[in-house]
């Protein structure tokens, strides 16, 4: 089976945009995944799961002092999906340092 990486990623990438209700704007201009920068992806994505962390924290103070508009169900969501992106992203993380020790244990 031969997958095209690259029309994958574009495929995901428009999914993505289109959650968020942005997808007439990637419409309008293409993204070459060759454009795209590693660092800013990976910044990215450390970004979002602190977001999600920073979230979850501010709902469960609220709900600690009695807002009546934050359910328990809406913290434990909340707090289970920045957990699941947290455990993902180390996750990611121990795969890079392996194939980083990996590589650097190759001879020259």
């Amino acid at each position: 089976m031969n997958l095209n990486s690259s029309a994958l990623f574009n495929d995901l990438q428009t999914q993505g945009l289109q959650s968020k209700g942005l997808g007439s704007e990637l419409s309008s201009r293409s993204v070459s995944t060759s454009q795209v920068d590693f660092s800013k992806m990976l910044k990215q994505a450390i970004d979002n799961v602190n977001g999600l962390q920073q979230n979850t924290s501010e709902l469960r103070n609220r709900f600690e002092m009695g807002d009546k508009e934050v359910s328990l169900g809406e913290v434990m969501i909340a707090s289970n999906k920045s957990s699941l992106a947290f455990e993902a992203t180390v996750q990611i993380r121990n795969k890079m340092v392996e194939a980083y020790k990996e590589v650097m244990s190759m001879p020259v």
